[in-house]
């Protein structure tokens, strides 16, 4: 049964990407803003952990604990990839943004959101979270879901306005303060 299920996850994953690949082809090209979005792949697992580690080594504010995300490894991405999701922006041949997912606790649960630091400021990380957005409403989820750093006031701002509201704080292992926000967006 568990090399059925995995035949059929694996089914899955590939109608998945390639729904999300015809509905954000031609139409997901912003000349505008000059990128272009897609879904990421497992072969675009080494890129997409270098972007990862170099957007969120350029966060605006030092983060205690440092982010996991900076030990993201192509095989850490593969990994996450093959049991969830995901969303990428090119400009050209160049990633220039992903975002990876995944369904939990009835919803999608967006993570690593990243962005090329000279690519901030341009509707990229709008455009990966709306990606999100329209994953889950493919899978009828009720919710997107993420974690975002107390310290990081520019983040949960992006979040805010793209509908997200604060649900809890929680606090990483050996902390007894809190040191991030979940925040939920309700799909209707």
């Amino acid at each position: 049964m568990r090399q059925d299920r995995a035949g059929l996850d694996e089914r899955r994953r590939d109608v998945v990407t390639a729904a999300l690949d015809s509905a954000m082809g031609a139409e997901s090209h912003d000349a505008t803003a000059g990128f272009r979005l897609r879904a990421l792949r497992v072969e675009d697992a080494g890129a997409a952990a270098g972007l990862i580690r170099e957007a969120f080594a350029a966060q605006s504010v030092a983060t205690d604990p440092p982010s996991s995300a900076l030990r993201e490894t192509a095989t850490s991405v593969a990994a996450h990839l093959t049991e969830g999701g995901g969303a990428a922006l090119e400009a050209g041949d160049a990633l220039i943004g992903v975002v990876l997912w995944a369904e939990r606790d009835n919803g999608l649960y967006l993570g690593r959101l990243a962005v090329r630091p000279s690519w901030r400021g341009r509707g990229a990380a709008r455009a990966l979270i709306a990606a999100g957005e329209t994953h889950a409403r493919r899978l009828a989820l009720p919710r997107l879901h993420l974690r975002v750093r107390l310290a990081l006031d520019e983040n949960r701002r992006l979040f805010s306005a793209c509908g997200f509201a604060p649900i809890r704080q929680g606090a990483h292992p050996g902390y007894a303060e809190p040191t991030y926000l979940v925040m939920e967006k309700a799909l209707r």
